[in-house]
């Protein structure tokens, strides 16, 4: 079955939860560990991917963190999964290594065409859907309780 990377998914819910729990200061990678459970050693180097790719914004300082590039409905798991792998670098699959026929033009084909339809639904989903999906679900957004609309 097809599995995103473990990565992949913390790169996923470091997005999510910077724009979920975002308030008026920058959301810093203790903050997301502390929530998310992610190994910092992970966090950090999936957040400079980000940053790298136009995703995030890293704010320096003692008071700095990261922010989303642009708005949350303009990001998409996709791009998050697509940022991931391409630091992987190669699958590990030797080319060298020649398949079946059946493998070749059947198999492959078929497993293409899943990770398409797969990759397809995550473009689909922006990372203000999930927020919402947060929301729903009942989870309290600590950005949220920090802001103050006070005039």
């Amino acid at each position: 079955m097809f599995r995103l990377s473990k990565k992949a998914l913390f790169a996923i819910e470091a997005v999510l939860d910077i724009a979920y729990h975002a308030g008026a200061e920058p959301v810093q990678s203790r903050e997301i560990t502390r929530r998310q459970g992610i190994p910092r050693r992970y966090l950090e180097q999936a957040l400079q991917q980000l940053v790298r790719s136009g995703i995030l914004v890293g704010v320096r300082g003692p008071r700095g963190g990261y922010r989303l590039a642009r708005e949350r409905r303009r990001i998409n798991v996709g791009d998050i999964v697509r940022v991931v792998h391409a630091s992987d670098g190669p699958d590990g699959e030797d080319p060298e290594i020649a398949g079946s026929e059946l493998g070749l033009k059947v198999v492959q084909p078929l497993w293409l065409e899943m990770q398409e339809t797969i990759m397809q639904r995550l473009d689909e989903t922006s990372i203000d859907d999930l927020c919402g999906e947060a929301d729903n679900a009942g989870i309290l957004s600590e950005g949220r309780q920090t802001l103050d609309f006070t005039i």
